[in-house]
């Protein structure tokens, strides 16, 4: 069935004529290959467990708690306003967050199609929409929804509008997209930033400096206005400084933590810059269009961005993938004519790329046989274990699988412990307004005063990182002494409390 499905979706995109494509058939086409990659991680209890804390942090924000008051997380507060709405709307429905995140893709797609046509052809556009579909769906923990494709949305959209648009109101809401960008993941200033600097800089070249900065100042209006619409609500509680501290501060401390080092970046920033200098030098890429110039700029952007957070994780590329796959697609376009006789090579190739998305399928065609549900995972096999047992919940602690709070509607030992790891990062803690000041303090506090009657580990997996042997060494030996192995559920392990 799958195969059938792929093919015909191949045999339509065959019989098209690319330069008759009009926006509303490539959404739709974006929005059923993302729909149909994605939907069978619908069902999944998490992918990524970033994922599942924006989810606790979305729910805190139904529950009438702004994010960083109850709960605590690292990100800006819009990545946390998506999951709230849905929760709002829908329920508790994994299904909807999913689903949403899909069409979402799908319009991170259809933007960068609209940007690749200035550029290129539309052939060469459709093509590079489609893998930016792929590229943000596969390959890693990208299925669920991460804040790279929230953020990466609104920064797309306001590529598009810059390029497109000329007129100091377009900047305005350039700036209003831009801002919503940053305000779902900071590290979206720095493209923000080069942006800047090139527009700038084109405004002196070209000696439309007054403009230049007109536009420049009203895309910052429109930045000022998403920051301070963000801020507003904790002015009104008084708790700015929550805001101020949990938003900018706790970003820097984090990217300064032991484990980051720019250095790390040096490999692939230099690869990826490596590139493009080939695609102008051989003039693959044509560097004096405007178009590609704005691309190379927010590249640049990005891989600073990268470099000052000192890691590169498979779901930060989500932020590049747009902006690299069109000069890649101009490359590859540039490449002589595939033959008749390798386009059966290449279409089976293009079938076998959303391989995890197969596996996926069956997994849930599986559980269903199985467990009778489509919804699988430990985060949810789990919960109903403890449910179905009567297992006390009002102090549990995962350690991992936290979705499992969502899911039990209950919420973590304290805010530190919202996203597990965040127990062990010490840099953080003097901006979650915390009591204790260290992680272990804060773990020891959990053990051994709220001295959860159940808690949830992993099977097979330490329950800190393994470097972190204090953690380690500590909550190994409490465990021994003080709990008991109830069940091993999946992967997941539950202890009870000794009485």
């Amino acid at each position: 069935m799958t195969k059938k499905l792929n093919t015909a979706v191949l045999k339509k995109l065959r019989s098209l004529e690319y330069q008759d494509l009009d926006w509303k058939t490539v959404l739709f086409v974006l929005v059923v290959v993302s729909v149909f990659i994605r939907f069978p991680f619908f069902f999944r209890d998490y992918v990524d467990r970033d994922e599942s804390t924006f989810i606790l942090m979305g729910q805190s924000w139904v529950n009438g708690h702004l994010p960083y008051t109850q709960l605590w997380d690292l990100k800006p507060p819009i990545t946390f306003l998506y999951f709230a709405i849905i929760i709002k709307l829908f329920g508790k429905s994994f299904f909807a967050i999913r689903f949403f995140g899909a069409v979402m893709v799908a319009i991170t797609s259809l933007f960068t199609y609209g940007i690749a046509t200035k550029i290129t052809s539309k052939k060469i556009a459709f093509w590079s929409a489609i893998f930016c579909v792929f590229f943000q769906s596969l390959f890693g923990s990208l299925q669920g929804v991460m804040s790279e494709h929230i953020c990466t949305l609104f920064f797309v959209a306001g590529i598009y509008i810059v390029i497109y648009k000329s007129q100091w109101q377009w900047f305005l809401l350039a700036g209003l997209l831009f801002g919503l960008s940053i305000m779902s993941k900071l590290n979206m200033a720095y493209p923000v930033l080069t942006l800047g600097i090139y527009f700038l800089s084109e405004g002196f070249s070209k000696d439309k400096l007054s403009k230049s900065i007109l536009n420049l100042f009203f895309m910052g209006i429109g930045i000022a206005i998403t920051v301070f619409l963000t801020a507003f609500p904790y002015y009104l509680q008084d708790s700015l400084y929550v805001w101020w501290e949990s938003i900018f501060e706790a970003p820097l401390a984090y990217a300064g933590g032991k484990y980051h080092s720019p250095v790390k970046t040096l490999p692939f920033v230099f690869i990826v810059l490596g590139l493009l200098i080939v695609g102008f030098v051989y003039k693959i890429i044509d560097f004096k269009s405007r178009e590609s110039q704005l691309l190379t700029v927010v590249i640049i952007g990005i891989l600073l961005s990268f470099m000052q957070t000192g890691k590169v994780n498979g779901h930060y590329l989500i932020q590049l993938y747009p902006f690299i796959l069109i000069p890649m697609g101009i490359a590859f376009g540039k490449l002589p004519k595939l033959k008749k006789s390798y386009k059966p090579l290449f279409i089976a190739l293009l079938l076998l790329i959303p391989m995890e998305s197969y596996l996926e399928y069956m997994n849930i065609v599986s559980n269903k046989i199985k467990k009778g549900s489509f919804y699988n995972g430990e985060g949810i096999d789990v919960p109903r274990y403890i449910q179905d047992h009567n297992l006390e919940t009002n102090t549990i602690f995962f350690t991992e699988y936290h979705i499992g709070y969502w899911v039990l509607d209950e919420t973590p030992p304290t805010k530190a412990a919202t996203h597990p790891s965040n127990i062990t990062r010490d840099e953080l803690f003097s901006d979650l307004g915390n009591p204790r000041k260290t992680g272990i303090e804060e773990l020891k506090y959990i053990m051994e005063v709220i001295q959860p009657k159940t808690l949830v580990a992993r099977n097979g997996k330490k329950i800190f990182d393994k470097k972190l042997v204090d953690y380690n060494s500590y909550i190994d030996a409490y465990l021994e002494k003080h709990y008991k192995l109830e069940a091993t559920v999946g992967r997941g392990l539950i202890y009870q409390r000794l009485e």
